[in-house]
C-alpha cells in the first residue's frame, strides 16, 4: 500500500532565513571537529618538532625552484605570515588548539622564510649567462684551479671583463693537461684565445641542468682554449694555501700509489676526484658506492672518530692532565679541530659540510653526556646547510646525503633495532654474526631510500649495492683510510712504502668489488620516467616513516604506494628531441634507440640513453630497415596507439624547395629540424623547428597518450632560463 505523503507547504520569509543559516552552521561544526581532530592527533603524536621545521624550511626554498612565475613566489612570502596571522586570530588564547596554532605559525613562517631565502641567494649571486657563443682573446685572475687529470685537462675559474658590457663576470675554461704549468694557479693573471658558450640548459626534460648550476656559481659562460694560454703574472705563492695544500697532497699521494688505486686514495685524502677514471667511476656508480669518493659522513666520521679515540687514549697517559680536565671534553676538541681541518683541506663540499656539522654536534652531545644520534642533530646541520646553500637543496649530493643520514639513524633509533644490538651475553662469533647482519640491514634501508632519488637524477641505480657495501664500508672504514694516514704519517720520515703498499691492495679489492658487482646480470635498474611529482610522493613517504612516531608513523606508506603506482603508469618517452633540434631519439622499434645523428659527445649520446632508459650504443636512423634518408631529410613511420605516426627530421641546413617541403610537412604528422621552417611547412600535429624550441627547449613526447614534455616548463621565470617567450 503505497503512502500518502503530507501536502507542501510553503515557507515563510522568516522559516526560510533560518534554513538557510544551517548551512554555515555546520560548516562552523566541521570546520571545528577537523581542527579539534587535528590539534588531537598532534598532542597525542609525541614525535620531535625540530625535524619537521627543518623540512618545513626545505619545502618552502623548493617551492620556489617549482612555481615558475615571480607571482607566485610573491605569494609563498605572503601566504606564510597570512596562514600564522590567521591562525592567532581565530584560535588565539584557545588551551585545546595549542598544538594546531604552533604547528600553523612555524610551518607558515619557515615556509615563507625558505622561499625568501632562496630567492635573496638568487638575486645576489646568479650571473647573467652570455647572450651568445662567441670567440674572444681574455685576460683574467684564475680564482680556483681544479685538476681533471682524468679527462687531460685542468679547469680555471677566471675573473674578467665581459665582452659584451665591460661588466666584471666569472667565466670557466678547460685548459689541455699539456698547456697547464703550475704557475696557472689561484691569483695568476693569464690571457689566452677561447670558444665561450653560455651554460647549457637541460638537454632534454629530466636531464643536468647546467645552466641552474652555473647561476649559482655565479658563471656566465663556459669554453675552451683556441691556441696556447700565456701567464702574465705567476700565482704568488702566499695565495690559495689550502687550495695548494690540496693539490700537492693530491699530486703527492698519485705519485706513491699507481692507477685507480692512486687515485681513489687521493680522492679520501684531499677530496680530489679529477684522476679517478671513467670507468671507475661508472663501476662504483652501477655498485652503489659513489658515496665513498665523495667525501662525506663516512670519510668525516672515520677521521673524528680516529682523532677521539687516539686523543682519549693519549691522554690518559698523562696523570697529571687526567687529574685536572674532562678527558672526553678534551678528546672531542682535538677531534673537533681534525674534523674540521678535514673539511677545509677536502674542498668544503656540501656532504663534507654537513657531515662535519653533524659529527661536531655528536661530539658536543658526547662531552654533556647527552644522546649523540639523533634526527634532531640531522635536522641542526640540515638548516645549518641550508643557510649557507640553499640551492644545494635541489642537487643530488644534498638529497642523497641527508636521506642516506636519516635513514640510518631512524633504523638504529627503532626500538626493535635498539633491543636487537643491545648487548648480552653471548658469544664473539654471535656477536659478529649480529652486527654483520644489522650492516646488511642497514645498507638495504639506504638503498630502498635512496632509489628514487638516484633514478629521479640519474635515471639509473644499482640493485646490488646493499651487498657491497657490507664488505665496502668496513673495508674503507678500517683498512683503506687508516692505511692512507699511517702512510702519509710515516712518510714524514721516508718510511711509508710498505703503508702505500698495503693500502694499494686494499683499494685494488674495493675497485675489483665495483667492477664485479657492476657486471652481474640485472646490477642496474634503469628509469629514465620518473617525474617530480612521483619522486616528491617517495621523499613524503620516507619523511614520514622516519620522523614521525607511533602506528601513524605508517600512514607514510600511502603516498610512497601512490608514487609506485604513478610510476609504473608513467609511459618512457617515444620521441626524444633535444633543445637546438638537431639530436633525435626514437625508442620502441629495436633494443637500440634509433637516432638522427650519431655523435662523438659522450655528454649527448649518454643523455639520450638515460633518458630513453636504453643501453648499449645507439643506431642511427639512416641504418634502419623502415627508415628513408636523403642528404637533407629523414623520414620514418612509427606505429604507437594502433595508428601510424609520419616523423620527418631535416639532416642539413642546404636550402630546400619550399613546395617539396611544404608537401612533405603535409604528409607528415611530426616534423623537427634545427632550422627555422617556413609557415608553410604544416604537418599534421606537431612542428618542432628552431623557432618552436627556443621556446620550449628540449621534448619528450608519449604518442600513445599524445602528451609533450619540455625543458621550460620545468624552468619557468628563474634567471638562469634563456628561452624566449611568445609575446
Amino acid at each position: 500500500m503505497a503512502t500518502r505523503l503530507p501536502p507542501l507547504v510553503p515557507l515563510g520569509d522568516d522559516d526560510r532565513d533560518v534554513a538557510l543559516q544551517h548551512t554555515p552552521w555546520r560548516k562552523r561544526a566541521s570546520l571545528s571537529s577537523i581542527a579539534d581532530a587535528a590539534d588531537a592527533f598532534l598532542a597525542g603524536a609525541g614525535f620531535d618538532r625540530g625535524p619537521w621545521m627543518a623540512v618545513i624550511l626545505a619545502a618552502g626554498i623548493g617551492a620556489w625552484f617549482v612555481l615558475p612565475t615571480a607571482a607566485a613566489w610573491m605569494a609563498c612570502l605572503a601566504g606564510g605570515p597570512l596562514l600564522a596571522l590567521a591562525a592567532l586570530a581565530k584560535w588565539k588564547g584557545r588551551v585545546d588548539r595549542t598544538h594546531l596554532v604552533t604547528a600553523l605559525v612555524a610551518c607558515g613562517v619557515l615556509f615563507s622564510f625558505g622561499a625568501g631565502l632562496i630567492w635573496a641567494r638568487s638575486a645576489l649571486v646568479g650571473a647573467e649567462a652570455f647572450e651568445r657563443p662567441m670567440s674572444e682573446i681574455v685576460e683574467g685572475r684564475v680564482l680556483e684551479r681544479i685538476e681533471q687529470p682524468a679527462q687531460d685537462r685542468i679547469r680555471l675559474v677566471l675573473a674578467i671583463r665581459s665582452p659584451e658590457d665591460d661588466q666584471p663576470v666569472r667565466i670557466r675554461v678547460n685548459v689541455p693537461l699539456d698547456q697547464a704549468t703550475p704557475e696557472m694557479g689561484e691569483g695568476a693573471l693569464v690571457r689566452a684565445q677561447a670558444r665561450l658558450m653560455p651554460p647549457a640548459a637541460p638537454m632534454l626534460p629530466g636531464g643536468y641542468n647546467f645552466a641552474r648550476r652555473a647561476w649559482f656559481d655565479g658563471l656566465a659562460a663556459t669554453g675552451s682554449l683556441q691556441g696556447d694560454i700565456e701567464v702574465i703574472e705567476p700565482a704568488p705563492p702566499d695565495e690559495a694555501f689550502i687550495a695548494s695544500v690540496q693539490r700537492r697532497l693530491s699530486s703527492h699521494v698519485r705519485g706513491e700509489l699507481e692507477g685507480s688505486a692512486g687515485s681513489i686514495a687521493a680522492a679520501f685524502a684531499s677530496g680530489d676526484r679529477g684522476a679517478i677514471s671513467e670507468a671507475d667511476e661508472d663501476a662504483m656508480r652501477d655498485a652503489g658506492l659513489t658515496h665513498l669518493l665523495s667525501i662525506s659522513g663516512l670519510h668525516v666520521s672515520a677521521v673524528i672518530g680516529a682523532a677521539y679515540l687516539l686523543a682519549i687514549k693519549l691522554l690518559a697517559l698523562w696523570p697529571w692532565l687526567t687529574l685536572r680536565v674532562r678527558l672526553p671534553v678534551t678528546a672531542a676538541a682535538v677531534a673537533a679541530l681534525a674534523g674540521i681541518s678535514y673539511t677545509l683541506l677536502t674542498g668544503a663540499q656540501v656532504p663534507t659540510v654537513r657531515s662535519c656539522i653533524g659529527a661536531l654536534l655528536v661530539l658536543i652531545a658526547l662531552a654533556l653526556g647527552r644522546e649523540p644520534l639523533s634526527l634532531r642533530m640531522v635536522a641542526a646541520a640540515a638548516v645549518a646547510v641550508l643557510f649557507a646553500w640553499p640551492e644545494s637543496l635541489v642537487g643530488p649530493s644534498f638529497q642523497m646525503s641527508f636521506c642516506a643520514v636519516i635513514a640510518i639513524v631512524a633504523l638504529h633509533n627503532a626500538e626493535p633495532v635498539k633491543h636487537f644490538l643491545a648487548p648480552r651475553e653471548e658469544s664473539w662469533f654471535t656477536r659478529l654474526g649480529r652486527r654483520t647482519l644489522m650492516l646488511l640491514i642497514t645498507g638495504l634501508v639506504i638503498e630502498i631510500a635512496l632509489m628514487p632519488i638516484v633514478l629521479y637524477h640519474f635515471h639509473r641505480a644499482g640493485v646490488y649495492g646493499a651487498l657491497a657495501n657490507v664488505v665496502a664500508i668496513p673495508l674503507v672504514t678500517f683498512i683503506s683510510m687508516p692505511l692512507i694516514a699511517i702512510a702519509l704519517l710515516f712518510d714524514s720520515v721516508g718510511a711509508g712504502a710498505p703503508f702505500w703498499w698495503l693500502a694499494g691492495k686494499s683499494l685494488d679489492l674495493l675497485v675489483g668489488i665495483a667492477h664485479f658487482t657492476a657486471s652481474q646480470p640485472g646490477a642496474v635498474k634503469l628509469i629514465p620516467q620518473m617525474t617530480l611529482p612521483t619522486v616528491l610522493l617517495f621523499v613524503t613517504g620516507g619523511l614520514w616513516l622516519a620522523l614521525w612516531k607511533g602506528g601513524a608513523r605508517l600512514l607514510g606508506f600511502a603516498p610512497a604506494a601512490v608514487a609506485a603506482m604513478l610510476l609504473a603508469a608513467t609511459p618512457i618517452p617515444d620521441i626524444l628531441i633535444s633543445g637546438d633540434g638537431r639530436h633525435v631519439g626514437i625508442t620502441g622499434e629495436d633494443e637500440r634507440l634509433l637516432v638522427l645523428r650519431d655523435t662523438r659527445s659522450s655528454f649527448t649520446r649518454d643523455n639520450l640513453l638515460e633518458l630513453a632508459g636504453v643501453e648499449g650504443e645507439p643506431m642511427p636512423i639512416e641504418d634502419w630497415p623502415g627508415a628513408e634518408c636523403s642528404p637533407d631529410f629523414c623520414a620514418i613511420t612509427v606505429v604507437r596507439g594502433g595508428r601510424d605516426w609520419h616523423i620527418l627530421m631535416s639532416r642539413s641546413r642546404d636550402i630546400v624547395a619550399e613546395r617539396a617541403l611544404a608537401a612533405a610537412c603535409e604528409r607528415s604528422d611530426i616534423v623537427v629540424s634545427d632550422r627555422w621552417l617556413p609557415r608553410s611547412c604544416e604537418p599534421r600535429w606537431l612542428k618542432a623547428d628552431a623557432r618552436m624550441l627556443s621556446m620550449t627547449g628540449g621534448l619528450a613526447i608519449d604518442l600513445e597518450g599524445e602528451t609533450i614534455r619540455t625543458v621550460a616548463e620545468a624552468e619557468g621565470d628563474h634567471g638562469w632560463w634563456r628561452g624566449r617567450r611568445e609575446d
